[in-house]
């Protein structure tokens, strides 16, 4: 397909002598001729399609030419149209060009033309780079208006409010006002602390979109020997890293990603956590060591710390043999060292084929619950999960208790990532907000406590003046946070929305798509700049 962006109408007539424009939105068959010749053949059926402006995805006419997918049938059509705008006998302004289109380009005119707004630029440019099937539904609930029009109202609220603190300005307190100045303030300040409340919930469901967009971070955290790497290979279902029996295989921080139910995972596979004395007749190396170091620093920025306790056979007092699980003081020492408020804590029992029965795989699971309480380590959302990496010689099955744990994790994941809200519905779309957006909200939150820190309750009943409200800063900071609010959608300062879209254009070149060919039919820059600043 060619697509041309712009007034098409003369390369059509040269391409299509003597044929009427095609009725809009309606496929036409058409031979195409070289336009000099108008006797040689380029495409002997190719489909066009005319879509007028202002209904289209950019706001401009759009001609597309669906034509044969040959190289030569292609090169022949993208040579002839520049022929097509200079064919005729007229002479064109040097102002009308005809050019390829450069990446984006086509997104970046919809904006301008008011037909997208600056989420849904950002979100179109998340579905083009979406892998999985979670990240595809968070960029088509971002892609919606959904977004751009709770932030424009409120923004509307902030301006309403900032509207009714400056009457007080411009007014003095002997005019007439419908409300007294206690009581307006008052009425402001309410309708702050319930937009607060808002833009808190906002804030969080944008976290949380964050991890389906960049991925859930996964820390397999254990004692060297543990099974993290045999239970990397189970899941991901290929020799990810290497196994052995000798301890402290892995040194560096193994990455692997893998789509778990539609969620894009980044599982790292970590050094055994173990100090000189745990080593017993082992000398830890210099090597092995920075390896412990950089596992350690690996799991306090993962969302999810997964900790692989392995079942350990040991004799008994009376000389029997029993099972038991322990936590190695340096996985101990590393959980307490956890953000509990911000990181997910995963306990899994590895090697139970070393039980004996699955009584004996309950009962130590029972065991390590209560050593997770006498210790105070981080509780688990989860229960304490049970599993065996063995294989039984087949490199593709899926291990005794793996598939559970999976199952498990995507019950995790879908909890760590669901919405919350006033009243929770509609919220959805909020998952779509990227980092830019939430950081703006951050900022608006900022500019609101600020307000709300700059008017308390005893100051409200004491009026107006030196010991009672400043309304001129109370106001200045609601203007702060309807700006924000502003800069989110693109309605802010021309030079931020100038750079935003510099960044999310970057992706767009990153993101071709070698099958269709984009002409834009253009007018000169001086004049696009022109239009764009006559653009309300």
């Amino acid at each position: 397909m060619v697509q041309l962006h712009g007034n098409g109408v003369q390369i059509y007539q040269s391409l299509c002598p003597g044929q009427p424009v095609p009725q809009p939105r309606h496929a036409t068959l058409r031979t195409l001729y070289h336009p000099h010749t108008a006797v040689e053949v380029l495409d002997s059926a190719s489909l066009i399609l005319f879509f007028p402006a202002p209904q289209t995805v950019t706001g401009e006419d759009i001609l597309e030419f669906h034509i044969h997918g040959g190289n030569a049938v292609v090169k022949s059509v993208l040579s002839a149209i520049p022929l097509a705008a200079t064919s005729d006998s007229a002479p064109q302004p040097e102002s009308h060009t005809i050019r390829y289109a450069e990446p984006g380009e086509f997104t970046r005119r919809a904006f301008y033309n008011n037909r997208l707004d600056l989420t849904q630029v950002e979100a179109l440019g998340d579905l083009l780079s979406a892998e999985t099937e979670q990240q595809r539904r968070i960029a088509v609930k971002g892609s919606s208006a959904v977004l751009a029009q709770r932030y424009e109202s409120w923004r509307e609220q902030l301006l309403f409010a900032r509207g009714e603190l400056e009457a007080l300005i411009d007014f003095s307190e002997d005019q007439h006002l419908d409300e007294t100045p206690s009581s307006l303030i008052e009425s402001v300040k309410e309708q702050i602390l319930a937009l607060k409340v808002q833009l808190q919930a906002s804030i969080k469901n944008a976290s949380r979109g964050e991890l389906l967009r960049d991925g859930i971070d996964l820390a397999l955290v254990g004692a060297p020997n543990a099974g993290k790497s045999s239970l990397l290979n189970c899941i991901v279902g290929r020799e990810a890293a290497i196994v052995s029996q000798e301890a402290g295989t892995t040194r560096d921080v193994i990455e692997v990603g893998i789509d778990i139910g539609g969620y894009y995972c980044k599982f790292g596979d970590l050094a055994g956590l173990r100090n000189q004395s745990s080593a017993q007749e082992f000398t830890i190396s210099n090597t092995e060591r920075e390896g412990i170091k950089r596992a350690k620093e690996r799991a306090l920025i993962a969302d999810v710390i997964v900790v692989i306790i392995p079942v350990e056979r040991r004799s008994s007092s009376d000389g029997r043999d029993i099972t038991t699980v322990d936590v190695n003081p340096e996985v101990e020492l590393t959980l307490r060292l956890c953000d509990i408020g911000k990181q997910t804590v995963v306990y899994v029992i590895n090697k139970t084929d070393l039980a004996e029965s699955s009584e004996d795989v309950q009962g130590l699971q029972g065991l390590l619950e209560q050593k997770i309480s006498d210790n105070n380590l981080p509780p688990s959302p989860l229960p304490i999960l049970a599993i065996s990496c063995l294989q039984d010689q087949h490199p593709r099955r899926v291990s005794r208790g793996v598939e559970g744990l999976v199952k498990s994790l995507e019950v995790l994941f879908k909890d760590l990532t669901a919405t919350s809200g006033v009243g929770s519905a509609g919220w959805e779309s909020s998952l779509g907000a990227t980092e830019r957006q939430r950081l703006l909200l951050e900022q608006c939150l900022d500019d609101l406590q600020a307000f709300l820190d700059q008017t308390p309750w005893e100051s409200i009943d004491q009026g107006l003046g030196n010991e009672g409200v400043d309304v001129v800063l109370a106001a200045e900071s609601l203007r702060g946070a309807a700006n924000c609010l502003a800069r989110i959608t693109g309605t802010g300062e021309v030079a931020n929305v100038e750079e935003v879209l510099g960044v999310v254009f970057e992706k767009y070149s990153r993101s071709a798509i070698s099958f269709v060919v984009f002409l834009l039919l253009t007018i000169s820059c001086q004049v696009l700049c022109r239009e764009m600043m006559h653009l309300d």
